[in-house]
C-alpha cells in the first residue's frame, strides 16, 4: 500500500516521504481500515520535525484521524463487519490507504457526514465539547469569543457555541474568512484581531467583556485576551499555533476575577475515562443528529499530501484540509 512515512525528524518535512509499504495486518482485538479520507492536525505537522509532545519512534505513518471502511477484522473482535462505514483514529496511521486500530477507537460513521467531513470531526470538537462543556461549563447567552476562529478547532468552537446558545464572536485576521465564517455559521458578532480586538470586543459585549475566550492561538492574543475578558470569566487555553507559549502575572487573574483554564481533550477523556466516553458519544451524537456541520475546504489525494500540510501550516484553510488517499 502507499503511505506517507516520516522517516527522520527534520523541518519542512524534509524526512517525510511517500512510498510502498506492507500492508499491515490486525492483530487480536484490532480492525483494519480502508481509508477513505484523513484530516491534516496541527499536531500531524509538529510530529514530523518532533515538536510535539507524543512522539512515536521512527519510521512512522502521522495522521490522527480518519474515516473509512472495515476491511479485515482481528481475532476476538465484536459489533463491526467487512464493509462497516467508520470514523476514527490513533495518534498516528491516518496518511496511508489502509490503517490498523484498535476496535474501541471506532464509531459508525454518521450517515449525515461525507467521508472527509467525519474525518475532520472527532478531534475538533471534542477539543471543543471539553472546553465549553466540561471545563468552562458554558451558559446559555454567555458571551464567547473564538479566537482562530477559521481553523478546525476554532470553527468547531464556533458551531458547537452556537447549538450550546451562547452568543458568539468569531475572530480572525482575515477578512475573508470572516465572511465565509459569518454566511456559513451565524455568530452574533466577527472581530478582525488586526491591530487589536479589545476595545471592539467590549463594545460587542456592552462593556463587560468576554465570558468565555477560547485561544489555540497562544502569544498576543493571549495577552490581549486577559484584557477584555469579564469578570468570572473563563479563558481557556486551547494550543500556541502563534508560536509563542505566553505567560501571565497573576495579579491579572486576581483582580479581574477570572479563571485560566487548560484544555487537552485527549488526556481529559484518559483521566476521567467515563467521561470521556460521554464526550465522544455526545459530539457522534450531535453529528448523527445534523446537529454540527464540519466544514472541509478542501480534499487532496495522498501524492498531494505536502499542499495539504502547507494549507494548514499558512492557515489558508477555513475549516479543515483533507487527504484522501481513495482518489
Amino acid at each position: 500500500m502507499r503511505a506517507l512515512v516520516v522517516e527522520r525528524l527534520e523541518p519542512e518535512y524534509g524526512g517525510c516521504v511517500l512510498k510502498e509499504v506492507a500492508t499491515p495486518t490486525p492483530g487480536p482485538g484490532e480492525v483494519r481500515v480502508r481509508v477513505r479520507a484523513a484530516a491534516v492536525n496541527f499536531p500531524d505537522l509538529l510530529m514530523t520535525r518532533g515538536e510535539y509532545q507524543h512522539k512515536p519512534p521512527l519510521p512512522f505513518t502521522p495522521g490522527l484521524e480518519l474515516a473509512g471502511d472495515v476491511d479485515a477484522i482481528g481475532a476476538g473482535v465484536e459489533g463491526w463487519r467487512v464493509g462497516d462505514a467508520v470514523v476514527g483514529g490513533a495518534k498516528t496511521g491516518g496518511f496511508a490507504e489502509f490503517s490498523v486500530m484498535g476496535a474501541q477507537q471506532l464509531k459508525p460513521k454518521p450517515a449525515r457526514l461525507s467521508y472527509a467531513e467525519a474525518a475532520g470531526a472527532g478531534a475538533a470538537y471534542l477539543t471543543a465539547y471539553v472546553a465549553l462543556v466540561r471545563r468552562a461549563q458554558a451558559r446559555p447567552g454567555e458571551w464567547v469569543l473564538v479566537h482562530g476562529a477559521a481553523g478546525g478547532v476554532g470553527l468547531a468552537c464556533v458551531d458547537l457555541a452556537k447549538r450550546l446558545g451562547c452568543r458568539v464572536i468569531a475572530a480572525s485576521a482575515s477578512d475573508a474568512k470572516l465572511a465565509i465564517i459569518q454566511d456559513e455559521y451565524s455568530p452574533d458578532a466577527v472581530v478582525n484581531v488586526t491591530g487589536g480586538f479589545r476595545e471592539a470586543v467590549k463594545a460587542i459585549t456592552g462593556g463587560r467583556g468576554a465570558d468565555i475566550i477560547y485561544d489555540p492561538v497562544g502569544g498576543d492574543i493571549f495577552d490581549e485576551s486577559t484584557r477584555c475578558i469579564a469578570f468570572d470569566g473563563r479563558l481557556l487555553v486551547v494550543g500556541f499555533t502563534s508560536g509563542r507559549i505566553p505567560s501571565i502575572s497573576v495579579n491579572m487573574p486576581l483582580i479581574k476575577g477570572f479563571s485560566v483554564m487548560g484544555v487537552r481533550a485527549g488526556e481529559y477523556g484518559r483521566q476521567f475515562p467515563e467521561r470521556g466516553m460521554e464526550n465522544r458519544n455526545a459530539i457522534w451524537n450531535l453529528a448523527e443528529k445534523g446537529e454540527i456541520r464540519p466544514r472541509v475546504h478542501v480534499e487532496l489525494p495522498l501524492s498531494e499530501w505536502r499542499a495539504a500540510f502547507d494549507l494548514l501550516a499558512d492557515r489558508s484553510v477555513v475549516g479543515k484540509a483533507v487527504i484522501r488517499p481513495d482518489i
